[in-house]
């Protein structure tokens, strides 16, 4: 399973180089990530726990994103979509790495693109650092030399995370991961923990 998690990531860096690595190992699977507090884009304050008892289906990114982020929504739908009725107990989630430009209402018809079910998470730049920290995702604005100040991109880390119903993560998954096996790979989850 390293090995083929290694192989994935190196793949991506040589054919994918603005889906970068998120830099760092992410965190092992069966380990507890860290809790969070951001809005969803209804406006509500959520948190970690909100989520508890559902599986959750997490990815980050941003609405600007040329080419990752929607092929990794379209993938994130069309595994909503394959699992059929068992895609009720999986929450899916996108966490934005440019809140300053991500505004709730945007994230919400973003998202509703893709699939109504996915929730659009943003939070004032700190806390959106803090929870890209907690899972080791790795974000930086890159500005083309004297470009004004608001027209940039984010390199960002790419791939899904899926956490258990405890809060537990259960598998991260890198980007490009064909969608068969990704809804395998979750339909097995999902088949683990009744």
């Amino acid at each position: 399973m390293a090995a083929e998690v290694d192989a994935a990531v190196l793949e991506l860096r040589l054919a994918y180089p603005s889906a970068r690595d998120a830099g760092a190992e992410p965190p092992a699977a069966g380990e507890v990530v860290p809790r969070y507090l951001l809005a969803d884009h209804h406006g509500r304050t959520v948190t970690d726990q909100d989520f508890r008892g559902r599986f959750q289906l997490i990815t980050f990114g941003y609405i600007s994103c040329p080419d990752v982020c929607p092929t990794t929504l379209a993938e994130m739908a069309a595994v909503l979509k394959a699992l059929g009725e068992s895609a009720k107990r999986v929450q899916p989630l996108f966490v934005t790495v440019d809140p300053e430009r991500d505004t709730p209402a945007l994230l919400k018809e973003y998202t509703a693109t893709f699939d109504a079910r996915i929730l659009g998470l943003t939070g004032s730049p700190e806390l959106v650092r803090g929870v890209a920290d907690n899972f080791r995702v790795r974000y930086e604005k890159v500005r083309e030399p004297g470009a004004p100040a608001e027209r940039y991109t984010v390199d960002h880390s790419a791939g899904m995370f899926l956490l258990g119903p405890d809060g537990r993560l259960l598998a991260r998954f890198p980007y490009a991961l064909p969608v068969a096996d990704l809804t395998r790979r979750i339909a097995d989850q999902l088949q683990a923990v009744p």
